[in-house]
């Protein structure tokens, strides 16, 4: 069984900068695609980034373009998130996802997901 497992979440002031990870963990596992969303309390999850695994092209909503930078590691297969100039509306868990066979900007476009890792901006 695969599992993906974030780290790096945390308390941070407005402006800060953190660093997510993302990790498979279990049986040797390439994907083709993977994604970081984000859920705040009382909204739905949503796409914050996503990149081909192999050819490394990327995707950004629009509230994260050019704060963010979504990138992974080939060798150690690791995938992280960037996350520069917080806002507190970047409050919310963050959750990596991963698929084998597409890439897409919704939920149901990933079969795998992490437990997801808190990220709070105070103001």
């Amino acid at each position: 069984q695969v599992q993906l497992v974030e780290s790096g979440g945390g308390l941070v002031q407005t402006g800060d900068s953190l660093r997510l990870s993302c990790a498979p963990s279990g049986r040797t596992f390439r994907s083709y695609s993977m994604a970081w969303f984000r859920q705040a309390p009382g909204k739905e999850r949503e796409v914050v980034a996503t990149i081909k695994w192999n050819y490394g092209n990327t995707f950004y909503a629009n509230s994260v373009k050019g704060r963010f930078t979504i990138s992974r590691d080939t060798v150690e297969n690791i995938m992280y998130l960037q996350m520069n100039s917080l806002k507190p509306e970047d409050t919310a868990i963050y959750y990596c996802a991963a698929d084998l066979s597409r890439v897409g900007r919704t939920v149901s476009d990933y079969d795998y997901w992490g437990q997801g890792t808190q990220v709070t901006v105070s103001s």
